[in-house]
């Protein structure tokens, strides 16, 4: 067993091996963009099952997305930790509220809001109001931030006049609105997601024997991307430990992103003051980007506070080479060996454009000549500041005959097809089979309509990829699976919307692309107004845009392209402060 544990630790560069082997006690972890911070706590994990420090079924690892959660669960299952459970804050909460509302309040738990802007909309119309949409959704926002940072109503509307008011009302309304919300959730028995926190971090700290089961469920604790938590997370982090300390958190200061939701890196930066006894270590080791993305990224976050300085394992500049050139086809955080020099790396650059036509053309054109060079589609991203610059990249992109995936819509396994192919493959798996696993999907699949020549039209082509990508599932199972196993992990996938990769460009906003990289990136839209955005004019929100730039920046692997707009004569801009700072001008 000893000799099976030790295994998990190779390939791990010295401070990876550092966090793995420190099972007991409190530990956090700095880890700067392209570290390898998953792989480092993933390891952890599991040489703590392995080794026989950690029982699989006591240890609880927290993210916050499905997607993010879903990717931690398969991790771990391949490093051989089954029955580790990975989670979001809200998906551990729920389920654990769910299994002792009935028993201390009676009952089943109330019905979750499936949203509030559509709750709102009525509420507001119920008081012979008008909002327009985007208002409801900032009185929504202004509902969760209220809720993560634990502000009581009378609390909260005695500062109320230092918080956005959303464009329509007045501070009275937004109070009152708020009063109207909690009122109106009451009527219907309803709670939101936000409730969900609030209401099992009180049923913890209230009910002694409720506490002392969940404790005796989760001993030990790892919290992923901890800038990111709110103040409502880390009170139910506090009672989940109770008097314990087994926990690890991991998180970068520089990639805190989401202040407007309540989010706050002090609790990262402070980590050692609430736990006197904690080890720090620092990963600095970036095994994602080429030198001069790094390079950039540094400049960019110099002296703000918290700020890791990377180095770049990867290849050093113009004459240099990469010389990590496995890390890049292997897990990220891997710890590069030496192999066959590759590609020399390519400084990013910065182009400014007359017009966003102008600007959208240019970034397809760009797009269309690294796919014509074999790259591929999936290995392109276009990042913007927000979801309605989305429109004119896409139809670029399209009119080039290259697939485009819109980060954020329609979510990979609601599509109609996709359903449509897993109940097949499900049905499949009912079925005793005596052919190899790719055999029955590609047939299941092309019952489904798929065919091995990919179709002429653009609409079919965009089936015939997702398609594909589940096909493609099939060559990253275990040898000898069959199609139960195969079913099973669609499944898992499909519950916790871990999605296969589709062949095709990438477009997203920032704040959705975090925890994401590809080959080549644009970054568009970097003009002031629009990249840092208009209303960020004080220091705090122009800081939370410079970090939202390096989070754009560092997604890159081998090649960064900026861009900017003028814009027309009535509203012309300047190139974004954020160019200067990285030393591109």
């Amino acid at each position: 067993m000893a000799a099976d544990a030790e295994s998990v630790l190779d390939g791990l560069d010295p401070e990876q091996r550092q966090i793995a082997e420190h099972l007991r006690g409190p530990i956090s972890v700095l880890a700067g963009a392209g570290t390898g911070k998953t792989r480092a706590i993933t390891h952890r994990i599991a040489y703590g099952v392995r080794s026989g420090v950690y029982a699989p079924e006591r240890v609880l690892a927290v993210t916050f997305t499905r997607k993010a959660a879903g990717e931690l669960q398969g991790r771990l299952r391949g490093l051989g930790a089954d029955g580790v459970r990975a989670q979001t804050f809200h998906g551990a909460a729920l389920a654990q509220l769910g299994h002792f509302w009935p028993d201390v309040v009676g009952g089943s738990a109330p019905q979750i809001l499936s949203g509030k802007v559509a709750a709102l909309s009525q509420l507001v119309e119920s008081r012979n109001m008008r909002l327009g949409g985007e208002a409801l959704r900032d009185l929504a926002s202004e509902i969760e931030w209220r809720k993560t940072t634990m502000l009581s109503i009378d609390r909260y509307a005695a500062h109320v006049e230092e918080r956005p008011i959303p464009t329509g009302l007045t501070a009275e309304q937004l109070v009152d609105l708020q009063r109207g919300y909690v009122e109106l959730l009451e009527e219907r028995r309803q709670i939101d997601f936000e409730d969900v926190l609030v209401l099992l971090t009180g049923m913890l700290e209230s009910e002694p024997r409720v506490a002392l089961q969940v404790r005796e469920r989760y001993r030990f604790f790892t919290v992923d991307e901890y800038q990111d938590v709110s103040p409502l997370q880390h009170a139910l982090l506090k009672v989940w430990l109770g008097d314990r300390d087994d926990v690890c958190v991991v998180g970068d200061a520089s990639q805190t992103i989401y202040s407007f939701a309540g989010a706050s890196s002090s609790y990262l930066l402070r980590f050692g003051v609430e736990h006197p006894n904690a080890r720090q270590v620092r990963l600095e080791r970036n095994y994602r980007s080429l030198e001069p993305i790094v390079r950039i990224a540094n400049r960019l976050m110099r002296d703000q506070p918290g700020a890791l300085t990377l180095s770049a394992m990867r290849g050093s500049g113009a004459g240099d080479v990469d010389t990590a050139a496995s890390v890049a086809a292997s897990e990220p955080g891997t710890a590069p060996a030496a192999s066959a020099p590759v590609a020399v790396a390519a400084p990013p650059t910065f182009e400014w454009f007359a017009s966003e036509s102008d600007e959208a053309q240019a970034v397809a054109g760009s797009i269309a000549a690294a796919v014509q060079a074999g790259t591929p589609a999936s290995e392109i991203a276009v990042l913007y500041r927000t979801n309605a610059q989305s429109a004119r990249f896409e139809e670029a992109i399209k009119r080039n005959g290259i697939g485009v995936r819109v980060h954020g819509a329609q979510r990979f396994f609601d599509r109609a097809d996709v359903r449509q192919a897993v109940m097949l493959i499900r049905g499949e798996a009912k079925v005793a089979h005596d052919r190899p696993l790719f055999q029955i999907v590609s047939d299941a699949l092309r019952a489904g309509g798929w065919s091995a020549r990919p179709p002429e039209g653009p609409a079919q082509r965009e089936k015939w990829e997702a398609l594909s990508a589940l096909l493609s599932l099939v060559d990253e199972m275990p040898p000898g699976a069959g199609i139960v196993e195969f079913s099973e992990e669609l499944l898992a996938r499909q519950r916790t919307q871990h999605e296969p990769t589709v062949d095709a460009v990438t477009l997203s906003a920032v704040h959705a692309a975090k925890g994401l990289e590809w080959s080549l990136v644009h970054v568009a839209g970097l003009s002031e107004g629009q990249f840092p955005i208009v209303h960020a004019v004080d220091e705090a929100s122009l800081d939370e845009e410079r970090r939202l730039a390096y989070v754009a920046f560092t997604r890159a692997r081998d090649t960064l392209r900026l861009s900017g707009v003028a814009g027309g004569a009535r509203a012309p801009r300047q190139p974004s402060r954020f160019i200067a700072e990285a030393g591109l001008t």
